[in-house]
């Protein structure tokens, strides 16, 4: 290439499936994080809302520090990050292998997979009575609504996951010789585990999302329960604080299987 001839520009960020470097990134983040937060203090603060109804930020942050000095907040986020966990892990637990047979085997999806898009469809919260009959009202029972608030989702997704293997790899391996245990062992999880991380990352999500329904259930602690119990009294700081400490922790959570996806499947990534 001659002296004069132009430098190839790089693609500008807002090109379609374009490039974004880390500095961007992260400046567009905290610009996503930071307009709300401007937003709602402004809306606070102009008096057209009742303070009743939308407390300031600084209010509801007087009522974090309020809550962890006075009533417990480390012991709440913890039993309710316990119960959300252990719900999750359940439905991990039951919902990979079951996942893995239903992608790989037609006939375990034709028997699994119309009971399961039946199940699907029926809220949690419904459950809570059988539940309570079924398990008591101890900590299985809060756990138990976790896991069926995010069982037969992530056990579809993973199917899905696993479907979306290559048809000419798997012919491969039939041409050379392989055996169903080789080829789920050798071509089908490698080929699914980084979509199966990204599926257990949007169930937590999930996970998250029925705390308050399964601190419905004879709850005297945890985040969700002190969410309901402000509703009661109008307590909306109460709320508002839980409902963003919820967010936060869940944030945690989804950044830290962002992490572990770059980590196990760097050649995974999308386009950076």
């Amino acid at each position: 290439m001659s002296a004069s001839s132009p430098r190839p520009t790089r693609p500008g960020i807002w090109r379609i499936a374009g490039h974004l470097g880390r500095r961007q990134y992260w400046m567009f983040a905290m610009l996503g994080l930071i307009a709300p937060l401007v937003a709602w203090a402004l809306l606070a603060a102009s008096g057209l809302i009742n303070p009743v109804f939308l407390p300031s930020p600084i209010r509801v942050l007087e009522r974090v520090w309020t809550w962890s000095i006075d009533d417990d907040l480390l012991g709440d986020t913890l039993i309710s990050i316990y119960r959300v966990s252990a719900g999750f892990a359940l439905s991990a637990v039951i919902a990979l292998p079951l996942g893995l047979l239903i992608g790989a085997f037609r006939p375990v999806a034709a028997m699994l997979e119309p009971l399961t898009d039946f199940i699907r469809y029926m809220p949690a919260v419904a459950f809570i009575p059988l539940i309570m009959l079924w398990v008591g009202i101890d900590e299985s029972a809060k756990i138990s609504v976790i896991f069926i608030g995010t069982f037969f989702q992530m056990l579809l997704m993973v199917a899905e996951d696993v479907r979306r293997t290559p048809a000419a790899q798997i012919e491969a391996a039939h041409t050379m010789g392989a055996t169903r245990y080789e080829i789920i062992k050798l071509v089908l999880l490698p080929s699914a585990k980084p979509a199966i991380l990204d599926t257990l990352r949007v169930t937590m999500g999930w996970a998250w999302t029925y705390l308050v329904v399964a601190e419905l259930v004879a709850a005297n602690s945890g985040l969700g329960y002190s969410i309901l119990k402000a509703q009661r009294f109008l307590k909306t700081d109460t709320i508002f604080a839980g409902i963003i400490l919820i967010g936060l922790i869940g944030l945690v959570m989804d950044q830290a299987f962002r992490w572990l996806h770059r980590r196990l499947f760097p050649w995974a990534q999308a386009r950076g």
